[in-house]
């Protein structure tokens, strides 16, 4: 080298490495878009030796080497280091990998007295890829690591009567990546001498030393502004002065990545001082209290010799923007990212305004969706009660317009509160819990019995409570809207996807404002309702028909409650749907009970209820207990299960992909699947086309499809999307048509 390896600029810098990032790393939303397009094939990769220095990929050559010129003794200066060949095209990660890859991970295993640092990381360079950028290396490079060797370390004599030897072992990962992505491994073996110089990668170390970022004396500062941050770097020498540098930032999904040097980014000279004005990422995940960065000379501006980055650890000034929900997946799907560049997250027309209107337009549409018929059709009944008690009809339907509202709100913060927790949940996520299915079951089989006329809450509630019933009969307007939200939650309506994928990135308050305005959409038609006479006189007057009606509208519910059966089946298997059933029974029995007299109501009452104790207590378990994943479908079967992997095989033979992201709770998700997925004129436009069709079944909770779907700027199910190899995927509406089917699958 030009320099000794025991100088003091081969120590390398204090660095920040994202937790886990040897399996997980928090992803940009974007970054789904970019897995659905992949060709990405996971492998290992075929190692050429298992006791080796190297080792050669398809992709790349990666060898163990070492610099000692002073062999292995106390307080001699030792690096050692994995280079990686890149094919031509390939690229591998620095430690901040930008908006998608992982960093070249190294463990090693040395013998007692030595220890190896961190990576004294050279310059990475920014490699766009479509509208996403990220940072790493091309070519050939050279990740050194500093090896202390302790004052009392003494080597194992050789066996053989050769010299000593130390045995250097190394377990490295790395993902290469050019338009796929294969995550690779190797082990290597390297026996350094304890005494002689190893020098005989010297250009190599010497390259990685002349690329090593200088530390800058005065540690600059960082200031946030909005949007933006407003970097001031001050020292830098005067080869740097007046010239374009590169910028870094060593902590990942902080700053707009892909953004571009004079459309999205300034930077200027202040004297001797470096300013630029960067803006954040979309969906920014950390607020780092410093900031460590570093800048580098343009290729063209380098000069051999001199200096070609500074690298700075600046503390941050000013309040960060709340922090987005961050998207976490698993190594499978994150090997995937650049398979093909993706549009970044679909967003309803591209600003609040316009979300807030398609969250209201798809509330109105909830009222649409048969899963929230039985709720309208009780409070229809409760109207024609009340035809001509106008002030009535305001209040019920203010009451009503407060419960849905508040419901709304509770569920959209629980939501919001979990996802920023870490949780990865969308629209609907309760029903993914079998004990809310359950216990949702058990309620709407008590609503039906009391709706067939088994029996009346009078009979089962205290005096004090039906008195104060009627006294506060809005409490009664205000808990059917309650009802309506938690029946309305498992549906999606258009525009409602968009709006509400769109509102889980943004802050807490507009959020909740977004969440807000699809509960006003779904209580608009009854608001409207109670507050324009008119209505009220269009319905039928009382008479003995609302028995009838009221009569009619058990069986609704008891469907509900057979729907409700049978999504338990989904999450919990045969044996739990099974269980469940026979509790509901035990219910309904405890319910006849309490209507009788005297004290054969008390004995009968209390012994159903002892043997429901004893019944739940045997079989309760396989209620909330979860069923085996699914075998995979058969090669022949039209439907297979999606995964990202599955996804990447598929793009790989350049096949177009339709996804459907389903739950058996969601009735809209039925009917489409019943519907225009099941028409016989459709399904064979997607065999003529041979388009693969995988089903992305969210009925219980996974993370990858949460994951998913918040990419796609979806935030529950149903969810469509058709891809194909080079295209931008096309998300179709979540009420599915067999014309607009027809039309997408009509652009492959």
């Amino acid at each position: 080298m030009g320099r000794q390896p025991e100088t003091p600029e081969l120590h390398p810098p204090r660095t920040l490495r994202p937790t886990g990032m040897a399996f997980l790393r928090s992803l940009r939303l974007a970054a789904f878009l970019a897995c659905i397009l992949a060709v990405c094939q996971p492998a290992t990769a075929q190692l050429a030796s298992r006791t080796g220095p190297v080792v050669t990929t398809p992709h790349v050559r990666a060898e163990l080497v070492a610099q000692a010129p002073q062999g292995v003794a106390p307080g001699a200066p030792v690096w050692v280091g994995l280079q990686i060949t890149h094919q031509p095209e390939w690229h591998t990660y620095w430690k901040n990998a930008g908006d998608s890859g992982l960093p070249t991970e190294l463990s090693w295993s040395l013998p007692p007295g030595l220890s190896a640092g961190e990576i004294a990381w050279p310059v990475p360079r920014k490699i766009p890829i479509g509208t996403l950028a990220n940072y790493g290396y091309e070519g050939t490079v050279l990740l050194p690591v500093p090896v202390t060797v302790a004052p009392d370390f003494k080597p194992t004599p050789a066996l053989a009567g050769g010299a000593d030897t130390v045995d250097i072992r190394l377990k490295a990962s790395w993902l290469v990546c050019r338009k796929e992505c294969i995550p690779e491994d190797g082990e290597f073996l390297l026996k350094l001498p304890v005494q002689g110089s190893t020098a005989l990668h010297q250009t190599a170390f010497d390259a990685t030393q002349a690329a090593q970022p200088v530390a800058l004396a005065q540690a600059g500062s960082v200031a946030v502004e909005g949007q933006a941050l407003k970097i001031r770097l001050e020292g830098l020498p005067a080869s740097a002065q007046g010239k374009t540098l590169e910028f870094f930032p060593e902590v990942g999904e902080v700053v707009h990545t892909a953004a571009v040097l004079g459309k999205d980014w300034t930077q200027a000279w202040d004297g001797d001082a470096w300013t630029a004005t960067v803006p954040l990422a979309d969906q920014r995940s950390a607020s780092p209290a410093v900031l460590p960065l570093v800048v580098a000379l343009a290729e063209a501006d380098r000069q051999p010799g001199q200096p070609i980055a500074w690298r700075a650890e600046a503390p941050v000034s000013g309040v960060w923007p709340a922090v987005a929900p961050r998207v976490q997946v698993s190594p499978g799907l994150q090997a995937a990212l650049e398979a093909n560049a993706a549009p970044a997250p679909l967003q309803p027309a591209g600003s609040f305004a316009m979300a807030l209107l398609g969250a209201l337009l798809g509330g109105l549409l909830l009222n649409l969706m048969p899963c929230v018929f039985p709720v309208l059709a009780i409070k229809v009944l409760g109207f024609t009660r009340r035809t001509e008690d106008n002030r009535g009809h305001r209040m019920a339907a203010l009451a009503y317009t407060a419960g849905v509202l508040l419901s709304f709100l509770a569920l959209g913060g629980a939501m919001l509160g979990l996802r920023a927790a870490g949780a990865e949940l969308g629209w609907g996520f309760q029903l993914q819990s079998p004990a809310v299915v359950a216990a949702l079951a058990g309620l709407f089989t008590v609503i039906g019995l009391n709706l067939a006329g088994l029996f009346e809450f009078r009979m089962l509630a205290p005096s004090s409570v039906c008195s104060a019933h009627v006294r506060h009969p809005l409490a009664n307007d205000f808990l059917s809207g309650v009802l309506a939200v938690v029946i309305a939650s498992p549906c999606s309506a258009p525009f409602m996807g968009a709006s509400m994928g769109f509102a889980i990135g943004l802050p807490a308050a507009q959020a909740l404002l977004t969440f807000a305005m699809l509960g006003l959409g779904l209580a608009l038609p009854y608001l409207a309702a109670g507050f324009v006479p008119a209505v009220a006189r269009l319905l039928p007057r009382p008479g003995p028909w609302m028995n009838v009606l009221r009569r009619l509208l058990a069986f609704p519910m008891f469907a509900t409650v057979a729907w409700l059966v049978w999504v338990l089946g989904q999450q919990s298997g045969i044996d739990g749907a099974g269980a469940l059933l026979g509790l509901l029974v035990c219910l309904a029995a405890i319910v006849w009970a309490l209507t009788l007299r005297g004290r054969t109501r008390l004995v009968l009452a209390s012994l159903l209820v002892a043997v429901t104790a004893v019944l739940a207590a045997a079989i309760g378990g396989n209620v909330v207990r979860g069923a085996p994943p699914a075998v995979a479908a058969a090669s022949g079967d039209r439907w297979q299960p999606w995964s990202p992997e599955r996804v990447s095989a598929l793009a790989a033979e350049g096949r177009p992909v339709f996804v459907d992201f389903t739950a058996a709770w969601c009735v809209t998700c039925q009917y489409n699947k019943r519907s225009t997925l099941a028409d016989a004129d459709v399904l064979a436009e997607f065999d003529a086309r041979k388009v693969a069709m995988l089903r992305a079944d969210w009925t219980r909770r996974d993370p990858e499809i949460t994951a998913a779907l918040t990419a796609l700027g979806r935030s529950g199910v149903p969810a469509y999307v058709l891809m194909a190899p080079g295209r931008k995927p096309q998300v179709l509406t979540e009420i599915l048509s067999k014309d607009e089917l027809r039309a997408a699958l009509a652009t492959l």
